[in-house]
């Protein structure tokens, strides 16, 4: 499936969700709306058309005013791709956990929840990852300053 075929199909299950769209060389870029989120990943993984089976990276970007939980998942069966993007309270920074969805979230949340403070809601074991428990604060935070 192409950038468009990918988008169309989210857009026709999910009508209201997709925020905003881009190309993003040649992988379909999709801003979702944080509570279809879960909705939208299952939808992803086992309708037969798109099969996105692998999530092959979870990461967040601090824009200061907001975070971004991002998702790039691909099909091994169909051999396309999708980035997925999630606006995150800067405030409140909480999001659904996707682990039960890809086993391979499970430690990538616990690193972005390490790095940045984002908590992932319904996580079966939201723990620090890299860091001692003792820690303070969020090093990937732009904000961020050592004691």
């Amino acid at each position: 499936m192409d950038f468009e075929q990918i988008e169309e199909a989210v857009r026709k299950h999910f009508p209201t969700a997709v925020e905003d769209a881009q190309d993003v060389f040649g992988v379909p870029t999709l801003y979702v709306q944080q509570s279809t989120l879960v909705d939208i990943c299952k939808f992803l993984k086992d309708d037969p058309s798109l099969r996105m089976d692998y999530l092959v990276s979870l990461t967040a970007v601090d824009w200061l005013d907001r975070f971004d939980v991002v998702y790039h998942l691909s099909s091994l069966e169909h051999k396309h791709y999708i980035t997925l993007k999630v606006k995150v309270d800067r405030h409140d920074p909480v999001i659904a956990s996707v682990a039960h969805i890809w086993r391979a979230a499970d430690w990538q949340e616990r690193e972005v929840y390490d790095m940045f403070g984002i908590r992932f809601e319904e996580h079966p074991n939201l723990r620090r990852i890299l860091l001692d428990e003792s820690w303070e604060g969020f090093p990937l935070r732009k904000d961020y300053t050592e004691a």
